[in-house]
């Protein structure tokens, strides 16, 4: 999610203060430091006392490869996989978008982790536990709270609000041929309105003058009112804490987030994060260790602050400033993984037709 690697370099100071206190426990006298390559996607984060903590209790060395997005990472391991040897042990952050392709292309290895006992089963998609759940949040719409309060107009409380004239050119959204957030926003149109009706939707949209851009940092940072306070719009697709972000990085401390999000039923998308062991990796027990670690409190504690995502383990505490902004849906947008493999790239193609052309 792209928020957190633009939002997350200001707040590194505070993190490594807050773990300066840790001390790490010593490897064993003469043992040899071990190497574990991770795949990640560029928006991967972990403040520096956690990870060094997991290196000096397993006498490891990790190494962070960022893939690009979940897609052009997943797209690097599919071509390396054909060589029989992975760039990779483990790889954090295949979504639920891209899961069935990873699955398809026989890439992860099953552990089923001890923690898995305590994960709630709407978050695991995979029977098999190649895909084990580490994070999740919402795509949602995000809102300027002046704006709306200083022209006295109603929130849109669904998807078909948003085609009323009130809300005219009021919306900006990414391409969700470029954009994972983007990409969120239209699978939940399409589970909202069905392969059959999602492109009347978005006709009416674009007849009621929806913005689209290529990125979500275009989209937020220069269009959103609700961040720069120059942008035309008021409306934005973005993530349900990024409100949570607003606090945390505001420059003078806040009472309140400038901005909001809508989480009325279907109006969000649900990403569930997960991460796997890779077949063909040599260090099978590492990497089943670093799984471990991804499901433990230290690592899932972390989270909140690091990536602006919820932890999957249901005992992880929340920081204060992170939940007094973040809304959570109740009724997240929701389809089969095994369907958007089959259809998205079709979906897509059409959807490029329908906006863009």
């Amino acid at each position: 999610m792209k928020i957190k690697t633009l939002l997350a370099g200001l707040f590194t100071a505070a993190l490594l203060t807050a773990c300066a206190g840790q001390t790490p426990a010593a490897p064993a006298q003469g043992a040899e430091t071990r190497e574990l390559t991770v795949m990640t996607h560029d928006s991967f984060a972990v403040s520096a006392g956690v990870i060094a903590q997991f290196e000096a209790e397993n006498n490891v060395k990790v190494n962070f490869v960022k893939g690009g997005d979940a897609g052009a990472a997943l797209n690097r391991l599919i071509l390396t996989s054909l060589s029989g040897k992975p760039e990779a042990d483990v790889f954090f952050g295949l979504d639920n978008t891209f899961l069935s392709r990873a699955l398809e292309n026989d890439l992860l290895e099953a552990y089923e982790a001890p923690a898995l006992a305590e994960i709630p089963e709407s978050l695991r998609l995979d029977p098999q536990n190649r895909a084990l759940p580490i994070d999740y949040g919402d795509v949602c719409i995000n809102y300027d709270r002046a704006w709306f309060e200083d022209h006295s107009l109603p929130l849109p409380q669904s998807l078909t609000d948003l085609t009323k004239p009130i809300y005219k050119g009021l919306l900006v959204v990414e391409n969700p041929a470029t954009s994972s957030p983007g990409l969120s926003f239209f699978l939940a149109s399409v589970a909202e309105f069905g392969e059959s009706g999602w492109q009347a939707w978005w006709q009416a949209l674009k007849n009621n003058g929806v913005v689209i851009v290529s990125d979500w940092e275009r989209a937020y940072y220069t269009n959103f009112s609700g961040s720069s306070g120059r942008g035309s719009q008021p409306m934005v697709v973005s993530y349900a804490s990024s409100p949570a972000a607003e606090l945390v990085y505001a420059a003078t401390p806040l009472e309140e987030a400038p901005t909001g999000s809508i989480v009325a039923d279907g109006t969000c998308w649900r990403q569930i994060e997960f991460a796997g062991i890779l077949k063909g990796t040599t260090q099978r027990a590492l990497a089943e260790k670093f799984i471990d670690f991804l499901l433990s409190k230290p690592f899932q504690e972390d989270v909140p602050l690091q990536m602006f995502v919820y932890p999957v383990l249901p005992g992880a505490a929340l920081p204060e400033v992170f939940t007094r902004a973040s809304a959570v849906p109740v009724r997240p947008a929701s389809l089969d993984p095994g369907l958007i493999a089959e259809r998205r790239d079709e979906w897509l193609r059409a959807w490029t037709d329908l906006m863009l052309k």
